[in-house]
């Protein structure tokens, strides 16, 4: 009875505060009054089935409006869409309404008329982009009257108050759901509200919000409590549980987020604030050569991919086919079924349903089993020996190099008779493996193979060209330039090859990762450096955060991450930089664009780990390190030219800023042992409206499909540069759609912006090695890169992964060559305009999209 009294009290002195300010008294107010109070209390669970009943009974009395007929719903549809479609000049309203009221019905629910404006104005997106923002706003309103009804927020308040409402309501409602951390509750939310700019909502494209919508914001039995203002501010606040004062740095945070100069990776995003905050990207381990710790390191698997990792396993240490087993006293089927076991457990877990479970394995290209493993992608064969679902990829040194350039042997062993091969590289590789070679033709190691090294190369390369897999990447620059290299090894790449971390059987490494939106800090004409300077900055603080609340389901993986604490920001929007530059991708002004806005990139990152070294230390294993020898990426690439032959390392070495004074700060401390990697960003680019990573753009109109839908993308910069010369009407959409969204055969359009939008299928894999081997030296991880093939073949797919190694990247991505399938031409009419004949297309290979780092 006491309690209830002061309850009653609590929420009567609620009641009287807003009568003080003239705020309207309902019976949902005072509902939500009730709410709040019992959560502010610390009566969850009375709380929750509170809220609980309140949502039955707001089902019913929705059930009961639903059940009418919308009798002026063509008015509703009209009045609806010309609101929203202020400011829009380039749009046919009248089109989408007819189009709209064509799909109507009686009885039509308000939903499923939102959809069929929504349906209505996303078919038109190639037509012009405004369509997309228009498809967007319509979501949004959609979104809006969602989240307003669950949450019980008074619509007819100023849209500022309503958004402002909605946000103190939704984290309530969270915490009470347990879905939200309760610390979220203690927050002064009132002044967070304040901080919400829900102006910033107009950014979204459509792809984007419906991403979010479907897949990022909080949501319970399938009904949304999030708009996207109130996400972006959970998520900031998620990461400064932690900060000495929270409520300032989440407003710094919430401000980076959302106006998309810097977006976290989809962990982060979902995940952070809640009340189990797995917030890492990337999981890498080694697999042991025993049962107990093949079958631990699949359960490792399990629980890391549940809560959105995207993992990386090494498999080189387990015993190949024919070798001896002791405890049997039989023979090893060797690695391939095991690899079956991880393929079939990385299908069981996706990850709640919010994306496929994702998994890359990898092998030294010296294992007895390498012939099987290029093999595990094919689509004939054995399928209980094959692995259709998981990424394949080769941990190459540099002596395979240096064999198959001079046409010379290569030996194959199972580990357990060359146990010291797995953790060592360089020149000391070499000598071991020399070693290894001469026990065997003593017949003191019998389970050897010895072939060509060219002959396992072309097969490697056959490979790629067959099926995509495996990916080239190569062991001895992602050791010789690891800061970390006097604390161990480097086995293996992760899911996306772009994280370069050490593993071991006690360490699981594990990275966080964020990108920084390029393309939103070029102003007039030029890197805005006092603003980027600022976003790295934040960003930093922002991933070193994340290492300390992160939720850990295995052990080995909290250590390594604490002990080491690495980050990887990397860039994306690099496309649509040089787009606001007016530079084609392969031009050589676009080539020192990507040197110098790398550069800048990694002074800032380092500059700002150290800055939080001075405020919070180094981490633990600095001593060592190069940071401690004041040895940066840049510096580190003198490490891999002299353990290459000459004219086997082809590296620019040039630098515009003083990176003196930076070195002697390392020397001094840095917080984090890595710093910079280049994720894929395959889908928090979707949500910011760019271009994903350092990608080319892939079509400029093509149709783009994800766990959300289909989507039609049609390049803006692109519409603009043909509005500018008055030449984008019915006719250039047709020929974008008949030519796949390429302009070399549109003879409209001019040379001069035929250049600039060149798409990924027709610049040269070259160039893109160029561009990125001048990333790389300012890069102390690696960088995701997709290399395309319009019209692939042996010769040039042997010259391009040759120039990767020569050019000293560390890792390769998709082979990527050119689908069988096309954008959909079902709209196009038979006056062919200015259409000529196609070439048919050239190899179709399985190319999911990974979205595990994002």
């Amino acid at each position: 009875t006491e309690t209830l009294n002061e309850l009653t009290n609590a929420i009567e002195q609620n009641i009287i505060e807003l009568t003080k300010l003239q705020l309207p008294i309902t019976v949902e107010k005072i509902q939500d009054l009730v709410e709040k109070q019992l959560m502010l209390d610390g009566h969850h669970a009375v709380a929750r089935s509170y809220i609980l009943y309140r949502e039955d009974r707001a089902r019913n009395r929705l059930a009961q409006y639903q059940t009418h007929a919308l009798e002026n719903s063509p008015e509703f549809v009209l009045n609806t869409l010309t609101s929203l479609s202020t400011g829009l000049h380039h749009i046919d309203l009248e089109l989408v309404v007819h189009e709209t009221i064509k799909s109507l019905y009686v009885g039509m629910p308000i939903h499923e008329i939102y959809q069929a404006m929504i349906m209505a104005a996303r078919s038109l997106i190639e037509n012009e982009p405004e369509y997309s923002t228009l498809a967007a706003r319509i979501l949004l309103s959609e979104l809006k009257k969602e989240v307003y009804d669950f949450l019980n927020v008074d619509s007819t308040l100023n849209a500022s108050d309503a958004y402002g409402e909605a946000f103190i309501q939704a984290i309530y409602k969270g915490i009470a759901l347990e879905q939200i951390d309760p610390t979220l509750g203690e927050y002064p939310l009132a002044e967070l509200a304040k901080a919400l700019r829900p102006e910033r909502d107009a950014q979204f494209d459509y792809l984007g919000l419906q991403t979010l919508y479907d897949r990022y914001f909080l949501h319970h039995q399938k009904t949304h409590y999030e708009l996207p203002q109130v996400f972006f501010m959970r998520v900031a606040m998620g990461l400064t549980l932690q900060e000495k004062n929270p409520t300032a740095r989440a407003i710094e945070f919430y401000n980076t987020l959302s106006t998309f100069v810097f977006m976290s990776s989809t962990p982060t995003l979902f995940n952070s604030g809640t009340t189990r905050p797995q917030l890492s990207s990337c999981f890498l381990s080694t697999v042991g050569d025993d049962l107990y710790q093949i079958y631990g390191a699949i359960r490792d698997n399990a629980m890391l991919s549940k809560f959105a990792g995207g993992l990386g396993n090494d498999w080189t240490q387990v015993r190949g086919i024919n070798a001896h087993i002791k405890g049997t006293n039989g023979q090893s089927q060797g690695v391939i079924p095991f690899l079956k076991v991880a393929n079939d457990t990385a299908v069981a877990v996706n990850q709640g349903g919010k994306r496929k479970g994702a998994l890359c394995v990898y092998l030294e290209c010296w294992h007895r089993d390498i012939e099987e493993f290029l093999e595990l992608r094919k689509n004939t064969g054995d399928e209980r020996r094959r692995t259709h679902d998981i990424n394949t990829a080769l941990w190459i040194p540099d002596l395979f190099m240096e064999r198959m350039r001079d046409d010379a042997e290569w030996t194959l062993f199972s580990p357990e008779e060359a146990p010291k091969l797995h953790d060592t590289y360089g020149r000391a590789f070499e000598e071991l493996y020399v070693q290894y070679e001469e026990m065997a033709r003593k017949g003191q190691i019998r389970n050897a193979k010895t072939l060509p090294a060219k002959q396992l190369w072309r097969k490697m390369l056959a490979m790629i060209f067959e099926t995509g897999h495996p990916w080239i990447t190569f062991k001895d620059p992602c050791n010789l330039r690891s800061p970390q290299q006097h604390a161990g090894v480097i086995h293996s790449s992760n899911l996306c090859t772009e994280i370069t971390l050490n593993t071991s059987a006690d360490e699981i490494a594990v990275c966080n990762l964020g990108s920084i939106n390029l393309a939103e800090h070029i102003v007039n004409g030029a890197i805005d450096s006092k603003k980027l300077r600022q976003t790295v900055h934040t960003a930093i603080r922002m991933l070193d955060n994340v290492i300390d609340i992160n939720y850990y389901s295995v052990d080995t993986a909290r250590q390594s991450n604490m002990r080491h604490r690495p980050i990887g920001m990397g860039i994306m929007g690099f496309q649509d930089a040089l787009y606001q530059l007016n530079l084609a991708y392969d031009s050589p002004e676009a080539v020192d664009f990507a040197d110098s806005s790398m550069e800048e990139v990694s002074y800032y990152a380092i500059e700002a780990s150290c800055d939080l070294a001075q405020e919070r230390g180094s981490y633990s294993s600095f001593e060592g390190s190069l940071w401690s020898k004041g040895i940066l990426p840049i510096d580190s690439l003198a490490i891999l030219h002299a353990n290459r032959r000459p004219n086997e390392c082809i590296i620019n070495i040039d630098q515009r800023l003083d990176w003196n004074a930076l070195r002697n700060r390392v020397k001094q401390g840095i917080r984090n042992s890595n710093v910079l990697a280049i994720a894929p960003t395959a889908t928090i680019a979707n949500i910011c409206g760019v271009s994903q990573s350092i990608e080319p753009n892939y079509q400029n109109l093509y149709v783009k499909s994800n766990l959300s839908g289909e989507f039609t993308v049609i390049n803006p910069y692109l519409v603009a540069a043909l509005k500018k010369e008055n030449i984008f009407d019915k006719a250039m959409i047709h020929d974008l759609k008949y030519f796949d969204g390429q302009l070399a055969r549109i003879h409209r359009i001019p040379d001069s912006i035929k250049k600039v939008f060149r798409t990924a299928f027709e610049i040269s894999p070259q160039a893109l090695i160029t561009a990125a081997s001048r990333r790389a030296k300012w890069i102390d991880q690696s960088q995701s890169l997709n290399l395309y093939f319009d019209k692939p073949s042996g010769k040039l797919l042997d010259q391009t992964y040759q120039a990767a190694w020569l050019f000293g990247l560390k890792t390769t991505y998709y082979g990527r060559t050119m689908g069988a399938t096309d954008a959909e031409k079902s709209t196009i009419h038979d006056g062919k305009l200015n259409a000529v004949q196609v070439a048919p297309k050239v190899c179709s290979i399985d190319d999911p999209t990974c979205e595990s780092c994002q």
